[in-house]
């Protein structure tokens, strides 16, 4: 998806297609041993004795957050992949199969995930919709195609700007919710019951900024500019020209973990990247 924003579907299209069409015929055909399609179109995972997401922080070889049935990003990667797919596979056999399987799939989403407050549940385990406010939700609020409208979003935005936010990217709770746990600090035990439970996440960044310029255009510009801010003085610590694994979630927010993260730093050039597009076009 990325590479068709780079340099076009057509070259997309012809470069992959076929391991798309694959991907997606796999999972649809149930033969995934750890994602099964619901009824409803949904797809659900069993994440009760192994973690299944990126949260995998685990004692004594069972997770600590553990995510399980419905989760919220996994099922918002979902519909983006179908959608995706079905443009991707404009005047195939494929085209009307992927778009009619997002579609089944978009009211459920909305209907099992957005609550009343106007976040998203970060996974729904039968009747059970866990109400921690995570990251997840920005992850799913990012994304190119989404079962939510602008308004929903926006909202969904709000929350994650309010609760979630930092210079260093995005907590992985909210102070709000319970068992937050702000710093990667203490014995190997204490810091993997901390690890997604508190410290922020520069990674995230990406899709946040994301969200942001889909609900305020051109307007999200400059904040997402000051917010990327954050990360120039953090690139003369540590290692130089870098960002760490993680960050204290409450000021000052030191850097912890690795002292040099790939994925946060290729976010971040990412956000960078979107941005001067974005003022281009």
């Amino acid at each position: 998806q990325q590479y068709a924003k780079a340099y076009g579907r057509d070259d997309a299209k012809e470069k992959y297609l076929p391991i798309v069409r694959e991907i997606l015929n796999y999972i649809l055909g149930q033969k995934h041993p750890l994602l099964k399609v619901d009824d409803n179109g949904m797809v659900v995972t069993e994440g009760t004795d192994k973690p299944m997401s990126w949260m995998n922080a685990s004692l004594g070889g069972r997770p600590i957050v553990a995510r399980t049935g419905l989760l919220v990003e996994f099922n918002a990667l979902w519909y983006n992949a179908l959608i995706f797919a079905s443009k991707l596979s404009e005047g195939t056999p494929d085209e009307e199969k992927f778009r009619e399987a997002a579609e089944k799939m978009a009211e459920p989403f909305i209907n099992t995930f957005l609550n009343d407050y106007g976040y998203l549940y970060d996974y729904v385990n039968g009747t059970y919709a866990d109400p921690s406010v995570r990251p997840n939700m920005a992850i799913a609020i990012g994304l190119d195609y989404s079962p939510l409208d602008r308004r929903q979003r926006k909202k969904v935005l709000d929350i994650v700007t309010r609760e979630l936010l930092t210079p260093k990217g995005l907590r992985t709770l909210s102070p709000k919710s319970y068992g937050y746990r702000p710093c990667y600090l203490g014995s190997p035990e204490e810091r993997e019951m901390a690890l997604h439970n508190g410290p922020s996440r520069p990674w995230l960044m990406g899709f946040y900024s994301d969200a942001y310029l889909k609900v305020f255009g051109m307007s999200g510009v400059s904040y997402i500019d000051r917010m990327l801010i954050g990360f120039e003085d953090e690139m003369t610590n540590g290692c130089i020209g870098s960002l760490s694994q993680l960050y204290d979630a409450n000021p000052p927010f030191t850097g912890r973990g690795a002292i040099s993260h790939v994925t946060n730093v290729a976010e971040v050039l990412r956000t960078l990247t979107t941005l001067k597009k974005f003022i281009m076009d």
